[in-house]
Formats: C-alpha cells, structure tokens, sequence
C-alpha cells in the first residue's frame, strides 16, 4: 500500500477531509505521488489513519472533484497528470503547505577540512584484500565478533602506535569504534556522567555536541600560543581534558614539552583523566613527528584515541580508543555488553592492509601529495592574499586557519565566498558561544582539492573579499 502520513489536526477549524485532500495534493504537485500510481483504498487508509471511512471518502471525493485522480470501477482510484503548464500555475498560488526551496549557490571550490583525496586510494589493493577476506573466512564473519574488535587488527594498531607514535599500549587495551564520536559516548559512560569534562576553546564541536547530548557538563579553556591553558584548567572543576595537543583543532598549534607535563601533572594531582585526540597525527611538514601524550604519564590517566578517517577514507568509519589498565578492567566488568559497532570485514581488510605493509606506503605517498598541496595553498595566499591576511597553523594536518584584515564579519567573509562559489567554514563554530575577538577568521581545508582548484579558489577569494 502507499504510505500517507499527513499530519491531520483534529483541533484545526480546517476539517479534516480537507486536510487530507490538500495534503494528497501537494504531494501529488510536487511528485511524491506519480501519475497513474494507486491510492490506498478508503477502507485500508481509514484504518492505517485511523480516521471514519467517511472523511476518506469525502476527502477522494474532492480529488475526484478536482481533477487530481480519477476513479476507475472496481479497480480504484489513479493520480491524474497535471501538464508542466497547469502545474507550474497551481505552484505559484499561495499556498501555507508549498514552498519552493531557495535556490542553492553552486559550489566550484569546497575548502572542507573534513575531505581527504579519495583519487589516490589504493582501490584495487582494497577490493584484492576484501575478495580475500571474504573467500578465506566465509561463514566465520556471519557471527559476532568481539566487542572491544578483531584483535589481529588491534595488535596491529598496537606496534604501529608504539612504532610511530611513542604509545606505550596491549592490543587488550585497545577498543575499536566507528567514529570518534562513538568512542567518547563510551569513554563517558566508562568515567560517569558526574564528570566535568574541560575542553579546548575553541575546539572540535562534534566532541562537545556528544557529552552535552548526554547530559554532561562542559567548560570552555581557552587556548594559548602552546595549546589548552593548563592555569585555566586548574581554576575549574573540571576533572577530565580533552586535548588535541599534536595539531589543536582548528588553530594547529603544537602543545611543547612543559605545558604537556604539566597537563600530565595535572592529572595526577586532581585524580583527574586526560583525553588525548590524536585525530591527523600522520600528517607533519616541518619537523619530526611528535610523540603522543600518553607516553609521558606514569599513572596512565591518558586515554589515546585515533582514526583512519584521515589517513585512509572518512567514510571507512573506524577509529579507536586506547584505555589505561584502570579503565580497562571497568570495560571488562560492565561494557562488554555494548556490540562491536564496525564490520568485522572491514576490520579484517584493514588488518591485512596494515599487516602487508600498504598502509605505510600510502602514507609516504600521501605525505608527499599534501606536502605539494600545502605549498601550493601557501604559495597561492602568498600572490593573492598576501598582507591582507595572516596563515594560522600551516605546518600539520589538512586545513589552515586564514585569518583575514578587513573590515568585514566572519559570516560576511564567508557569505561572499559562496557567491563567488567558493565555500570556506567559519571559526566561530568551533567556540562555545560562536564568536570571538579580533580579525574574523575562516578555515581552508585542502586536502580533497587539486593544486589547480586550490589556486582557483584562492583567486576567487581575492575577488570576492575585494583585497588588494
């Protein structure tokens, strides 16, 4: 049967015949309801409304009436076609249902942070290794795998992180998740929803979007030149930090060595906890990789998190956690009830891509790729942009953060850009109360982007912002 759901107010002083009339019209004029399609019959859609056989029929009495179906004896009733002509007059009568959408900018250059150059991905390494996991182990990925994810593939992450990283973990330490955001619904509910959890200001609001969903207290600490002010933290009650202390999200800086002791330090005094996301840690041009945070505690307050989102693709969906011992045996007692929630093929294709050695090539590679379109974004800003703007953390990741002199809002900077097609995403989404001090700034993503399109948008922003 097709499915109506209109929602029919009994307290209306429209009756509801006519509610729901109107309502198969507009779904008709608007071609969620095809020509010669079926209606239900009075009959059936009385009962799945719940509404008198009467009103249903009063109500295809007026389609009928007007001409929007037509009754064929005992078969039913069939949606007319209205010509484009007659269509496009029904359209433009006021109507409080039909509203035509505004009509959207066509984007020619997308600065996303969130985007990765998918044209490089290893695809036929990816399907090869898919093929071979399915063939070689069938019926065996029918069933439920294990809640905290394949351990081969956690023993991998596990000598890559202390190979790479500096992270001091057991596979049984780590648990596989789909996305950050899953992972922190859990470390919540691992810490108790009583804690205070201080947060980078400005930082990743997907972060906070989760802990305030459920119901956990959040404060803003402000960042500094070396990252989360660790002062601030002090004054608060705060009793857990989530800290991007490798590439702070969004201005990039690097947290140095005293202020990351002293976070750790932190930690211990307060019996507090650490989160340490180290979301693009692969991805560094200037200066060695940095070790993580979680090698510095001696009491393992740190909690490490990582994703493939960067380094792979975003919509693979697999990141994971790495839980101090004392967490790790609340995991065990209470958690284990919670179901893996990524596919155990991916897991194992993963595994296999990581174990065979293609994962490090396709960093190398990658590192070199957005090392070239890096430059090739500062080099850009540098011809067309010059002194009117300043480049706020150029040295990790996949994205800038462009600060911009003119005397022109945040929102007006990036209302201009889109109307030259250009889309660029303002900084203020990233603080607690959507604004800030000083020059407005935007942020440029680069790494879906060609060094053609980088040079292009960079152009186009020099015309929209009408800089000199």
């Amino acid at each position: 049967m097709l499915e109506l759901t209109p929602v029919l107010r009994k307290d209306s002083s429209k009756p509801l015949y006519i509610q729901l009339a109107d309502f198969i019209k507009h779904e008709i004029r608007n071609k969620h309801i095809l020509p010669n399609e079926k209606l239900p019959s009075k009959r059936k859609l009385a009962t799945h409304l719940q509404i008198s056989l009467n009103t249903v029929q009063a109500a295809y009495d007026q389609l009928c009436a007007e001409g929007y179906v037509e009754s064929s004896p005992r078969k039913g009733l069939y949606v007319q076609t209205i010509d484009e002509e007659y269509k496009n007059q029904l359209e433009t009568k006021a109507s409080p249902i039909v509203k035509k959408p505004n009509q959207q900018k066509v984007v020619k250059i997308d600065f996303n942070s969130g985007q990765v150059d998918r044209k490089y991905f290893p695809y036929n390494t990816w399907r090869k290794l898919s093929m071979q996991s399915i063939y070689e182990d069938q019926n065996f990925w029918f069933s439920n795998g294990d809640p905290q994810g394949e351990f081969n593939l956690r023993e991998q992450i596990a000598k890559h992180l202390y190979a790479t990283r500096g992270v001091i973990c057991q596979p049984n330490q780590i648990i596989i998740g789909a996305g950050t955001q899953v992972l922190i619904g859990l470390i919540s509910l691992l810490l108790g929803r009583d804690k205070s959890y201080g947060l980078e200001n400005p930082g990743y609001h997907r972060i906070r979007v989760v802990l305030q969903d459920m119901g956990i207290e959040t404060l803003p600490i402000p960042v500094d030149e070396n990252g989360m002010d660790v002062s601030l933290l002090n004054k608060s009650k705060a009793n857990v930090a989530y800290v991007t202390p490798s590439h702070q999200f969004p201005y990039g800086m690097i947290m140095p060595i005293a202020r990351r002791l002293e976070l750790v330090n932190w930690a211990e005094e307060n019996n507090g906890f650490i989160i340490e996301d180290d979301y693009d840690g692969e991805y560094r041009y200037k200066g060695k990789p940095i070790p993580a945070l979680q090698g510095l505690a001696k009491n393992s307050q740190i909690i490490y998190l990582g994703t493939f989102s960067k380094s792979l693709i975003p919509s693979l969906r697999i990141s994971y956690a790495v839980l101090p011992m004392q967490l790790y045996s609340t995991y065990v007692k209470q958690f284990t009830v919670y179901k893996q929630t990524v596919s155990r093929m991916h897991q194992d294709t993963l595994y296999h891509f990581i174990k065979g050695g293609h994962w490090n090539s396709h960093l190398n590679k990658m590192r070199t790729l957005y090392r070239k379109k890096r430059q090739a974004l500062l080099q850009a800003i540098h011809r067309h942009l010059d002194r009117n703007v300043e480049v706020i953390g150029e040295n990790a990741g996949l994205h800038i953060v462009l600060e911009v002199k003119r005397d022109l809002s945040e929102k007006r900077l990036v209302e201009k850009a889109m109307e030259f097609g250009v889309k660029v995403y303002p900084v203020s989404a990233y603080y607690f109360q959507n604004e800030y001090s000083g020059n407005p700034k935007v942020i440029l993503g680069y790494g879906g982007l060609t060094e053609t399109e980088i040079e292009t948008g960079v152009e186009l922003l020099k015309e929209a912002w009408e800089l000199e």
